[in-house]
C-alpha cells in the first residue's frame, strides 16, 4: 500500500483510478465562503425535516453523516454552522471537475456529480504510471477548483472505490495488484459492495465477520446462505475478481425531484403547486441533459411515512414541464388517496429517456405559433443569466411556507 509518496510500490496494472471529491457540497461551500474553513459546516435542508447533504470532516467528528436528519445532526453537533445546498453551484464544478478527468482519458464513469472511475491505461505514455496521473489530478482539481479530492488507484474498480475511502481526506492510496488479497481480507464484511445490514446479520450467523472469513469459507455454504448469486458474488469479490470495466459515458436512466415539506400539507392545490415546480425543475433538467421522456412518476409520502408511487407512460416523449406537470396532476388524482390525506413529501420523477433530437414531439390543440417547448426554452435561457427566481410560473409567485430541498 502507499499513500502515494516517493516510494510508491509496483502500480503495474492499476490502471482503475476512482477519484472522490472530499465532502463535496461542503468544501465547495467553504471555497465560496473562506471564512467557514475549519469550522463544522453541514449542507442541507435548513427545516426540521431536511437532511444532512454534506457535511465537514469538523462536523463528521461528532458522528454527523450524510442522509441523517438535520435534527439529529444538531442535536450532535450544536455548533455546526447550517448552509442551505447551491445546487447549480455544485452542478457547475462538478462539470469544471469532469472536464478535467476528461483531459487525462476519455475513459471516465461518473457515478454521482463528485465522483467517477477512470480507466487510464491509455494515458500512460503520455503522463505517466498510475500513481503520477493520480497526484497529477489531485494538482489540477486543488488547483483549478480550490477542493482537494481522494484517489484509489487498484487493478479493479472495487478495489480502487474502497481504497479511495480509505485514504480521505486529501489522500492517494495505491494497492498494488500483489497486495489486493492482504488489503481485502482485513476488512470487514461490510467493505464489499452488496453487504447491507440483513446480509451483515446472514453473514454474522456463519461467524463471518471479515473480507477474509468469506474467502475462506466454501462456496457452496455462502451460496446456501445466501442464494447462488449473492454469495458467488461476495466470492468473487472477496477473491479480490470484479470483471468490470469503467464504461464512459452511461446514460441516465431516470431524472427528477421530490420535496419534503416542513410540515405536513393536506391542501390539493398547494400539492399542486410543488408539483409545478417540481415538474419545471425535472423539465430544466431534460433540456440541459439533451433529454426527453416517455415516462411520467410521482412519488406521494403521508404523514405516517407510508410511500405511494404511481407512472404513467405518455403517447410520445416530452420534455415540456406544461406536459409533465398535467400528468403529474393526474396520477396525484387518481392515486386512491383519503380525502384530506397530509403529505409529507412529494416527488416528480420521469423515466424511459431518449435523445431529445431524435424525439418525435407531437404538438397539443392548445399550442400557439410560439410552442411551450420553445417558451420553456426561452426560460432556460433566461434563469441561466440571471437565476432561478427571474421567470416563474405565477401559481409559485407567493408561496407560503416554502419546503425543504431534496432530491430522489
Amino acid at each position: 500500500m502507499s499513500t502515494g509518496g516517493s516510494a510508491d510500490p509496483d502500480d503495474t496494472g492499476c490502471h482503475i483510478l476512482h477519484v472522490d471529491m472530499d465532502a463535496f457540497y461542503a468544501s465547495v461551500e467553504i471555497r465560496e465562503r473562506p471564512e467557514l474553513a475549519g469550522l463544522p459546516v453541514i449542507v442541507g435542508g435548513t427545516g426540521g425535516r431536511g437532511v444532512v447533504l454534506s457535511a465537514t470532516y469538523e462536523a463528521r467528528a461528532f458522528g454527523v453523516r450524510s442522509a441523517m436528519p438535520v435534527g439529529r445532526a444538531q442535536r450532535l453537533c450544536p455548533r455546526a454552522i447550517f448552509v442551505p445546498p447551491s445546487r447549480r453551484l455544485y452542478a457547475a464544478v462538478s462539470k469544471e471537475v469532469m472536464a478535467i478527468f476528461g483531459t487525462v482519458t476519455p475513459e471516465v464513469e461518473p457515478l454521482a456529480l463528485d465522483e467517477a472511475f477512470l480507466d487510464v491505461s491509455g494515458a500512460l505514455r503520455r503522463l505517466g504510471p498510475p500513481a503520477a496521473i493520480a497526484r497529477h489530478i489531485r494538482a489540477e482539481v486543488a488547483g483549478q477548483q480550490g477542493i482537494t479530492c481522494s484517489v484509489g488507484v487498484a487493478p479493479t474498480k472495487f478495489v480502487a472505490k474502497i481504497a479511495s475511502a480509505r485514504c480521505k481526506p486529501d489522500g492517494l492510496l495505491v494497492v498494488p495488484r500483489a497486495g489486493v488479497l492482504g488489503f481485502l481480507h482485513a476488512l470487514p464484511v461490510s467493505a464489499l459492495w452488496g453487504v447491507g445490514e440483513r446480509t451483515g446479520e446472514a453473514l454474522a450467523r456463519l461467524g463471518l465477520r471479515t473480507v477474509a472469513d468469506i474467502a475462506h469459507t466454501p462456496l457452496a455454504a455462502l451460496q446456501h446462505e445466501l442464494g447462488v448469486a449473492q454469495g458467488s458474488h461476495l466470492a468473487a469479490l472477496a477473491a479480490g475478481r470484479d470483471e468490470r470495466r469503467v464504461t464512459p459515458h452511461t446514460p441516465e436512466k431516470s431524472i427528477g425531484a421530490e420535496e419534503t415539506f416542513a410540515a405536513d400539507i393536506d391542501d390539493p392545490e398547494r400539492i399542486k403547486r410543488e408539483l409545478l415546480r417540481l415538474s419545471g425543475r425535472t423539465a430544466h433538467s431534460l433540456r440541459a441533459g439533451g433529454y426527453a421522456a416517455r415516462t411520467v412518476s410521482v412519488k406521494l409520502r403521508l404523514a405516517s411515512f407510508k410511500t405511494t408511487t404511481r407512472s404513467r407512460t405518455l403517447a410520445y416523449p416530452t420534455d415540456v414541464a406544461r406536459e409533465i406537470y398535467a400528468t403529474a396532476c393526474a396520477l396525484y388524482e387518481s392515486a386512491g388517496l383519503d380525502r384530506g390525506a397530509a403529505l409529507r413529501l412529494v416527488g416528480v420523477r420521469v423515466s424511459g429517456l431518449v435523445a431529445a433530437a431524435g424525439a418525435n414531439a407531437q404538438l397539443t390543440l392548445d399550442d400557439r405559433p410560439v410552442g411551450w417547448r420553445e417558451a420553456e426554452r426561452a426560460v432556460d435561457q433566461i434563469t441561466s443569466r440571471f437565476g432561478s427566481s427571474a421567470v416563474r410560473p405565477a401559481a409559485l409567485v407567493e408561496e407560503p411556507d416554502r419546503p425543504a430541498e431534496g432530491a430522489f
